[in-house]
């Protein structure tokens, strides 16, 4: 007999036929603990064990204890070995999260899905189990986590514990992480960075200056005149970007950056850049260090407000494809940008392995791509759009990247569209209300079966109602045989959303349609 237990108060005994006793007895008993608070009777279902018998069942300190005897004629390693299948952490709690775990729970070789720390929303929906008191800032607690549970893949949601280490760490203990390194990160970490490996590596990009004095800075300004860009150089949350239309905007950012410090030590370094004027396009591309395979376009809605008026902000929508990047266009962004970045980190000692995300600008004039910025991490809230269309085991592919293996990967992906609707609160991305009340999000995600709610900074109060706790809390995602279905469901889901503290744009794949309609 082997008995384990795990801190959650579970308690499993197997008691196995001795005929069929195996050394990897052990390996298969500890994958199940593992995943017993996460789908605990499909993981018994897929394993086909001949008899489960649960003994009891109570309430134990918000968690649903069990004591189950586990009668088992054959090894669950019979059929499912450990390169097989695998268990996998995702670091984050925001809708970006919330969409990997989703994708991740259908992978048809993941074991199990944690999500540290998670948020309310992941947790009820079941798409993984919220780890909230592991602190993802302490590597060492992260390893323990992983070693103890068996977690044989981790995937790096937000870009601050890559830009700090966490993958550093990872690797360093054995454990398959899909992120880059800090020194690869530095792509995202500093814009300077970025535009240096531009300058240096012959990828096209906007003309720009970096400053640290604000006068000389103002100065530049007025040389180049307005529009102009001004952009802090670490990381702002999507903040950091100021397109000045006029130069009082811009000398205006240029003083709440070096100035008064606004952005904090993000801001004591500015990159002035010129306008570019045509229309922006997301593409990401899956990297093991040395090949890059590119996913489905999108196109996110920057722009707080309908028409793409206001302050930028994280995203407040998506859709996916993008018309603007034909496969021509994508042809030539792997070709120009994304292949010899990949080469230029490579040749810099910094390896990439994770996402690229290369925030593009189709130029009106010359219809050619030009870098705008690089993230490290799947967009939010493009990642909404793409997992909901991915129909390949996403486990297995984010594994290949992790050891180098992705030139011989090919991704499916289902057809028709995809669209996402950010639902945020009131005043974002300026001040806003907390513990506002949501409700009516069941009958929401039950307007149509193609209908996904993925929770970005949603909690629960004393009366188990969903608030909200972030500025950007939901995001309404739905699939349709093209962009005009899937609007229609996402924008019908959000209408049964009852949430007087929120908000969203009403306009998003406004660019997409009015091209179809244009062409038709």
């Amino acid at each position: 007999m082997a008995c384990l237990s795990y801190n959650f108060g579970v308690s499993i005994k197997f008691v196995s036929n001795p005929s069929h006793r195996s050394s990897n007895l052990f390996t298969a008993n500890q994958r199940l603990c593992a995943f017993v608070n996460s789908s605990l009777f499909s993981y018994v279902q897929r394993c086909n064990w001949n008899s489960v018998n649960l003994q009891s069942s109570h309430r134990f300190k918000g968690y649903r204890h069990f004591t189950p005897v586990f009668n088992v004629n054959r090894v669950a390693s019979e059929n499912i070995t450990s390169e097989e299948r695998v268990v996998v952490l995702v670091i984050g709690g925001g809708g970006r999260e919330h969409s990997l775990c989703y994708a991740l729970k259908r992978s048809p070789s993941c074991d199990a899905v944690f999500c540290a720390p998670g948020n309310a929303g992941i947790s009820s929906s079941g798409d993984a189990t919220c780890i909230s008191d592991l602190d993802i800032s302490n590597s060492s607690a992260v390893i323990s986590f992983c070693h103890k549970w068996g977690v044989g893949l981790v995937v790096v949601g937000p870009e601050a514990p890559l830009v700090a280490g966490l993958a550093n760490d990872l690797v360093k203990a054995g454990i398959p992480t899909f992120g880059p390194s800090s020194q690869a990160a530095a792509l995202e970490g500093s814009k300077n960075f970025m535009k240096n490996l531009c300058d240096k590596y012959g990828i096209p990009t906007a003309k720009y200056q970096t400053f640290t004095d604000p006068a000389a800075a103002k100065n530049y300004i007025k040389e180049q005149g307005a529009p102009i860009v001004i952009k802090a150089d670490g990381l702002a949350a999507g903040k950091g970007v100021v397109v000045a239309m006029t130069l009082k905007e811009a000398y205006e950012a240029v003083e709440s950056m070096l100035v008064k410090g606004d952005f904090g030590s993000a801001g004591c370094c500015v990159i002035v850049e010129e306008y570019l004027e045509g229309e922006e396009a997301s593409f990401f591309a899956l990297v093991d260090g040395e090949t890059a395979i590119p996913l489905e376009s999108a196109q996110d809605h920057k722009r707080v407000g309908d028409g793409d008026a206001g302050p930028n902000t994280g995203g407040m929508g998506a859709y996916s494809p993008a018309p603007v990047l034909t496969k021509e266009l994508q042809s030539l962004v792997m070709k120009s940008i994304i292949l010899p970045t990949v080469k230029g980190m490579l040749e810099e000692g910094c390896k990439f392995v994770g996402v690229l995300y290369a925030g593009l600008m189709i130029e009106k004039s010359s219809r050619l791509p030009k870098l705008i910025e690089y993230n490290v991490r799947f967009g939010d809230p493009e990642c909404q759009v793409l997992m909901v269309r991915l129909e390949s085991d996403l486990a297995q592919v984010l594994l290949a990247a992790c050891k180098g293996e992705l030139s011989g990967v090919s991704l499916d992906w289902s057809p028709g569209s995809a669209m996402v609707v950010v639902m945020a609160s009131q005043g974002y991305p300026g001040s806003y209300e907390k513990g506002t009340v949501i409700q009516n999000l069941e009958e929401a995600e039950h307007v149509a079966s193609s209908v996904k709610i993925f929770h970005a900074g949603t909690g629960h109060d004393s009366d188990g109602n969903f608030i909200a706790t972030g500025g950007r809390v939901l995001g309404i995602t739905a699939t349709g045989r093209d962009l005009e279905e899937a609007r229609d469901k996402a924008y019908q889901a959000v209408e049964q959303i009852n949430w007087p503290g929120g908000f969203y744009r009403r306009d998003i794949g406004w660019r997409a349609l009015s091209q179809k309609q244009l062409s038709t």
